[in-house]
């Protein structure tokens, strides 16, 4: 049995503008998936995805040797529109490897996080297989998705990093991130998943504008890496949210939600869900209870440190 892991990501500034070069910050999580594949001396591939609370959510069963004739290969599934999402990922990683999926599998799946957080459950995937069929998991993505693919290097990294598409290629670059602020900074789940390809869409009507935006987010991104208060930390944070509200033309989510509160509230990848980022301590988190907002980790929790 072979077994391979990917971390969780979030994208703390350079949201957007990372698609078009700008230099991002990003943290991978403590959270993530896994993949064990148990080799089989038959032509299927049966594959099954277990839940952080080991609730199987997916299970599919393909015949090899119809892959690349598309939906003729799948044989029994739980969930059409995810085997075929599968099946292109597969076919794509077959294409960049032909000696990859020559045997038959018994592959298993395993989230520690809940699907609708936001924390990569596509990036880990693809991240993973990757890593099985020994290819380039930036180009797996690329050819069988869209996105920046700072959540491939999140995945592929233990440690705070900055991301930037250069010349077609990416940039990793892993950092130190340890201010003396960590326990001044929260997670907390918006109580939907937002889809990142409507945000991206509007971004993507911004024409000749992005050139200024991705400057500007560059320039905060180098000074929020070395930022030595939580003062600093927080100024940079509300510029970086009216530069993006400025541009996107849509309102902080502070501005929607949470107006009254007295830290800093910042949106993490896709605005309008998963994950936000709030400054504070843990006394001042229970304004966010009381909203019902009720999924809140501590910088610790969530981030690989």
């Amino acid at each position: 049995m072979k077994t391979y892991y990917s971390n969780g990501k979030l994208l703390i500034t350079g949201e957007y503008g990372v698609l078009d070069g700008a230099l991002s910050f990003a943290l991978p999580t403590k959270f993530g998936q896994n993949l064990k594949v148990t080799e089989t001396n038959n032509s299927l591939l049966k594959w099954t995805s277990f839940d952080h609370l080991n609730k199987e959510w997916l299970s599919i069963t393909l015949d090899l040797n119809k892959l690349s004739k598309g939906t003729r290969s799948i044989i029994e599934t739980s969930d059409t529109e995810k085997a075929i999402t599968l099946l292109d990922i597969l076919n794509t990683a077959k294409k960049a490897n032909p000696a990859f999926l020559t045997k038959g599998a018994d592959v298993i799946t395993q989230l520690s996080f809940p699907n609708n957080w936001g924390l990569g459950t596509s990036s880990t995937l693809i991240n993973n297989i990757a890593s099985w069929a020994q290819i380039d998991a930036f180009e797996l993505l690329w050819n069988s998705f869209k996105g920046s693919g700072y959540d491939i290097a999140c995945a592929q990294n233990n440690t705070p990093i900055t991301y930037q598409i250069t010349q077609n290629k990416p940039a990793v670059n892993p950092i130190s991130f340890s201010p003396n602020f960590t326990d001044d900074l929260f997670f907390i789940h918006l109580n939907k998943k937002q889809n990142s390809k409507e945000g991206i869409a509007h971004y993507r009507k911004l024409g000749n504008k992005k050139k200024t935006l991705v400057k500007e987010l560059s320039s905060i991104t180098e000074e929020i890496i070395k930022a030595s208060s939580l003062e600093a930390f927080e100024s940079l944070v509300n510029t970086h949210e009216d530069i993006l509200s400025k541009h996107l033309e849509q309102p902080k989510v502070k501005d929607l939600y949470f107006s009254d509160y007295n830290g800093s509230v910042k949106s993490l990848g896709a605005w309008g869900g998963d994950f936000i980022l709030a400054t504070g301590n843990k006394k001042s988190m229970g304004y966010f209870e009381q909203k019902g907002y009720t999924t809140i980790l501590s910088y610790n929790e969530m981030i690989l440190v």
